[in-house]
């Protein structure tokens, strides 16, 4: 077959059979032909090179590794099968050929038993020893000790003879036989003769009937120089059975490799560990947010879920009498707080009583414990792991006279955790046994309280012999620690959903009563409805200057279902006489009664409103439909006004400054305005097509927003600018939607355009209800107000009003007169005002600066409209100052800043 064997076959092979090329490099190819990424150098032509492009799709990470772990820890971690070597090869074995073997095992052995058992079964051989043990540190480093890990390794044992299990270990504290001692000492201990060495227990021979003769016994220590075990050999079986000072050497040797493995071992495992915690904990957490409609079952879910946890025969739950106290007082937050005192003011205003909000600070605090009888639990929960998990809820009796239970009033009197390792001798508790009266024998425990989110205690976790009878460790206490501060917050969440729900229901009656009582009653409406309804022209509700004081408040009302009706909207959009009297009514009711932003105003807004629409020819622009809503939005536009403004609102930190960060009350009057409409009886838009419906909702939200006069600034400019290039059909949805905007500002500051006797009149309305939040925000707020609110300013009330004709009023109505000649009388009636404030400003600024002159008349000091001379001289100055008049944008005066 040699006779073959050429280069040119070979290369015909070669080229025939690229898969055996790389297989043979892959296999024995030489390291400077490997490339990083494990490849190999492929032969190549030199007319065609290939450039190797780096891979970016393999990460450099432990892929390998993690796929490793994630088989350990689920339990399919296939191992390799070893052959271990048996006496006779390993001794014929160099001593740097063994310690390879040896290094080869630490690598590929993540069994801390399997590793140990080989190195003792190793050392066995080398050091012609009969047999070995390997005893690990256990406990604090107050109280540690010795167990027995692996014990009695012969060269034949197995590793399932030699290992013991935490049932069967044997414990052997520091400084106690001889084990114990090397631990304590840190030395190495030979001994010839056991039997001689005081320090040595001769019960376990006379138990075993094994005759021990010499030992060598040896630390073994971490890389701190802490010792983590005890290993030790028995009875060399060459010789005179006494171990050399070679024996040492090579047992030392193997113990530094079995400390580097059993410290590398016991980090892997408390990273199985960790990661089964941490799944465990995902778990409990995913747990508290599927069940939060039951206090009692989320604790039982997070009972049973916690079982392969806690791993103890017995854990109880105590919750004390705090946590499950009903009413919402335990609801936090400043948003609840608040939606609690204002769902008692809504209560009491409904039923026309003075509110007295339930307010936690009324509620006396409850005094700490001082003793363990002031702890009281109103609630158990114990879950028995001989019982498959099944939960007991225990008799508040039971809990009374429970044993346990005087122990969990100890940790919440002190606050602080507990962990006991022997009941029936210590003495902390008094009389107190390790058996509850069920006759359960309590042997060790480890107590927890549970916190909430104010660092209260609420409740208690009590864990009960541990399953393989040793006491509860640092890890125990870490364990049930996270398991407490899921539990608490478990207990919270399932509070606040409750409490949310509680808070919720109470809404719905609160509701429920205010729609009752904000609603007109049946007499009301039967009683307006047999009313006659004036002729909107015999009352002037065409005309710029109607005057509604004369009116008493039915009379509005029926002037307001005459705009309704000579408008023909009832007839047009089929609204039931009776719903729009119910409605009308209804809107009346729940306008409070401050001293201007109240239902006269909202009736004049919406005169106003109707005024423009037929007097000032606008009606063509529009459609019915929009029609009705510009109309209802004028008579909503202030719907449970407070008296105050946004800002006010803000400062306060009130629940309607929370609802909404822009318009404030705006918003909210829109809000109450829908709340209305969906009363019972009180749906003016009953017989509207779901379409229309949408859109009149929408409209009414643009109206009634727009009536913020920070939107009015914003838009102002885009309507100047329609207005100077001569538009006049407003078709176009954005242009429209501008008009309609510009025309709820009109509307709503349209008292200023009204005759002086009524102007002046209701600008004093409008100062005492600014003087008014003046007050507030001295005396609850500590602030000293802007002027146009300072009732120690008032003299200076004319100076304003003429800064807010300029600023907000002139513009607006300038623009509309120039759009629409029928619009005039709204910026004549302005112009008027505007002298009559300037005058009265005048004369204040002289009273100032100079003393009244003795031989001026009454009438000269007084009123300007009083005077005929003194009229007639501002004639000219009048014409004079409307020819000068032009839009520009706003200063940043007091009045632009309060409104």
């Amino acid at each position: 077959m040699t006779e073959n064997l050429n280069p040119t076959n070979v290369e015909n092979y070669l080229i025939k059979n690229p898969e055996f090329l790389k297989s043979y490099l892959s296999k024995h190819g030489a390291p400077d032909i490997t490339h990083k990424d494990g490849s190999h150098s492929e032969p190549s032509s030199p007319e065609i090179k290939i450039k190797r492009l780096p891979n970016f799709t393999s990460g450099r990470g432990n892929s390998i590794t993690t796929s490793i772990f994630k088989k350990y820890v689920e339990g399919n971690l296939e191992r390799i099968k070893k052959t271990s070597k048996d006496r006779n090869q390993l001794l014929s074995m160099s001593e740097d050929e063994v310690f390879m073997e040896l290094i080869r095992d630490i690598a590929t052995e993540l069994d801390v038993n399997v590793l140990c058992h080989k190195i003792l079964k190793n050392v066995s051989i080398l050091t012609r020893s009969d047999r070995g043990s390997l005893f690990l540190v256990r406990g604090s480093k107050g109280n540690r000790y010795l167990v027995s890990k692996l014990f009695d390794v012969t060269e034949v044992s197995t590793i399932s003879e030699s290992l013991h299990t935490e049932e069967t270990e044997i414990k052997v504290p520091f400084g106690k036989g001889i084990a114990g001692f090397v631990a304590e000492s840190k030395d190495t201990v030979n001994i010839k003769d056991a039997y001689e060495d005081p320090r040595f227990n001769k019960d376990v021979d006379l138990k075993t009937g094994y005759r021990t003769h010499s030992i060598l016994c040896m630390p073994i220590l971490n890389y701190e120089g802490e010792v983590i075990g005890v290993a030790q050999i028995i009875n060399k079986v060459t010789g005179n059975h006494e171990f050399t000072k070679q024996d040492e050497d090579v047992f030392r040797k193997y113990l530094i490799f079995c400390g580097i493995g059993i410290t590398n071992a016991q980090l892997f495992e408390l990273s199985v560990q960790e990661y089964k915690r941490n799944q465990l904990l995902l778990n409990l957490a995913r747990g508290i947010f599927e069940e939060q409609t039951s206090l009692e079952r989320l604790i039982q879910k997070v009972m049973l879920d916690s079982q392969d946890m806690l791993k103890c025969e017995r854990c109880t739950v105590y919750l004390t009498e705090e946590s499950m106290s009903k009413g919402g007082k335990n609801l936090t937050g400043m948003f609840a707080k608040i939606l609690k005192k204002q769902f008692y003011k809504l209560l009491a205003l409904a039923v026309h009583q003075d509110p007295h909000p339930e307010e936690d600070s009324n509620v006396q605090a409850k005094a700490k414990p001082t003793s363990t009888k002031d702890v009281l639990f109103s609630m158990a929960f114990d879950l028995y792991a001989k019982d498959g998990g099944n939960i007991r809820v225990p008799s508040a009796a039971e809990v009374a006279k429970s044993r346990n239970a005087e122990i969990a009033r100890h940790v919440v009197l002190k606050g602080t955790p507990l962990n006991v390792s022997e009941i029936q001798i210590d003495a902390m508790f008094g009389k107190i046994r390790g058996f509850e009266d069920d006759g359960f024998k309590t042997k060790n425990m480890l107590c927890m309280p549970i916190f909430n989110n104010e660092k209260k205690i609420i409740g208690v976790t009590l864990l009960v012999n541990k399953l393989n009878g040793v006491p509860f460790n640092e890890n125990d206490a870490n364990i049930i620690e996270a398991f407490s501060i899921f539990t608490g917050l478990g207990i919270h969440n399932c509070q606040m959903y409750e409490n949310a729900c509680r808070l919720m229901a109470k809404q719905t009656v609160a509701l429920e009563v205010l729609s009752y009582h904000a609603t007109a009653q049946q007499e009301e409406t039967d009683k307006l409805m047999a009313s006659e309804f004036p002729p909107g022209k015999d009352i002037g509700l065409y005309t710029f200057e109607f005057n509604d004081i004369p009116l008493d408040e039915l009379e509005t009302v029926k002037c307001t279902i005459t705009m309704f009706q000579e408008a023909n909207l009832l007839a047009e959009f089929k609204i039931p006489l009776e719903v729009m009297c119910r409605w009308t009514l209804s809107v009346k009711k729940n306008y409070r009664p401050v001293t201007y932003h109240n239902w006269r105003h909202a009736f004049n807004v919406t005169q106003t409103m109707f005024t423009i629409l037929y007097t000032g020819g606008l009606i063509k622009k529009f459609e019915g439909l929009e029609v009705l809503g510009l109309l209802v939005a004028c008579l909503c536009h202030d719907l449970d006004h407070r008296g105050t403004n946004n800002a006010f609102q803000v400062k306060v930190a009130s629940p309607l400054a929370m609802l909404y960060s822009t318009s404030v009350m705006e918003h909210h009057h829109f809000d109450h305005c829908i709340m209305i409409l969906n009363s019972e009886g009180n749906n003016i838009f009953q017989s509207l097509s779901p379409a229309q419906y949408r859109n009149i909702i929408k409209m009414l939200e643009h109206a009634i927003l727009s009536t913020d006069l920070a939107l009015y600034f914003k838009k102002r400019g885009d309507f100047q600018k329609l207005v100077q290039e001569g538009e006049t059909e407003y078709i176009e949805p954005y242009k429209k939607d501008l008009l309609k905007a510009m025309m709820m500002t009109a509307c709503d500051v349209a008292a200023i355009t009204k005759p002086w006797e009524i102007q002046e009149k209701v600008a004093q309305l409008v100062a005492n209800e600014f003087f008014e939040q003046g007050d507030k925000e001295r005396t609850e707020l500590g602030e000293t107000p802007m002027a146009m609110m300072d009732r120690e300013k008032k003299d200076e009330l004319p100076k304003m009003q003429v800064g807010f004709i300029d600023a907000i009023c002139l513009p607006i109505y300038k623009m509309f007169a120039e759009m629409n000649q029928s619009l005039r009388p709204l910026y004549d009636g302005v112009m008027d005002n505007k002298k009559h404030w300037q005058e009265l400003a005048e004369v204040h600024e002289h009273e100032d600066s100079e003393p009244v002159q003795r031989n001026r008349s009454p009438e000269q000091n007084g009123l300007p409209q009083k005077s005929d001379s003194k009229e007639h001289k501002r004639k000219e100055p009048e014409v004079q100052f409307e020819k000068k008049v032009k839009i520009v944008e706003p200063k940043k005066t007091k009045v632009c800043v309060l409104l």
